[in-house]
């Protein structure tokens, strides 16, 4: 049984190819494209959708068979055909070529899978069963919207640049962690959600100030 480690890869720097033109390759197309992924589809036939987000420009679409040229120039393989052969041929084919291959709903012609996920900003949490039951994480990951709501969103900023400060005025990294540790047990995320963004941070400020002036800094 495979054993996943979890990463969080940037794919904006990564080109990907997605063989494949169904409802199954335009929902994985629009996830790569939330996440910045530069993306070039191969598929004989092709949804209007995705035909649109070509004529926009987003994808590079080539409505043909699958060529092994076609894994030339990309760095992740995402296959998501309802052609058995083709797609074990496609992941091999990567494979031979040290390319990371998914194909969609086979955990065992995969080299990574992928997640669910829920995102509220710079909040990214992901859920898996490494491929056991999808849909089992997909019902995990819905519970987590309700717990985690649109307000950690505005949280998580307002964290990153109140560590952003401390890191500029406190020298000592354990003295910052303390620091940052005080904040996050202030609970600024209920002041977020009763009072506003711009309330926290006013209370955020206040409380750094008065911490940062009492230890001389």
């Amino acid at each position: 049984m495979a054993r996943y480690y979890p990463l969080c890869l940037e794919v904006a720097k990564l080109p990907c190819l997605v063989v494949g033109g169904g409802a199954v390759a335009l929902r994985k197309v629009r996830t790569l494209l939330d996440h910045g992924a530069r993306l070039t589809v191969v598929a004989p036939q092709a949804t209007a959708a995705l035909d649109r987000l070509a004529e926009r420009g987003r994808i590079a679409l080539r409505r043909r068979a699958y060529r092994t040229s076609d894994l030339r120039g990309v760095r992740l393989v995402f296959v998501a055909t309802n052609d058995e052969a083709l797609n074990r041929r496609v992941a091999a084919e990567a494979r031979r070529r040290g390319l990371l291959t998914n194909v969609v709903d086979d955990p065992q012609m995969c080299d990574f899978i992928v997640p669910s996920i829920l995102r509220r900003g710079r909040l990214l949490l992901a859920v898996s069963t490494e491929g056991a039951c999808p849909a089992y994480a997909k019902r995990l990951r819905r519970a987590l919207e309700r717990q985690f709501d649109a307000a950690y969103a505005g949280y998580v900023e307002l964290l990153a640049r109140l560590r952003r400060r401390i890191l500029k005025h406190v020298s000592d990294p354990r003295a910052g962690v303390r620091l940052l540790e005080r904040l996050l047990d202030e609970d600024l995320l209920a002041v977020i959600r009763r009072e506003g963004r711009r309330a926290a941070e006013s209370r955020a400020k206040a409380l750094l100030d008065s911490w940062l002036a009492a230890s001389g800094r």
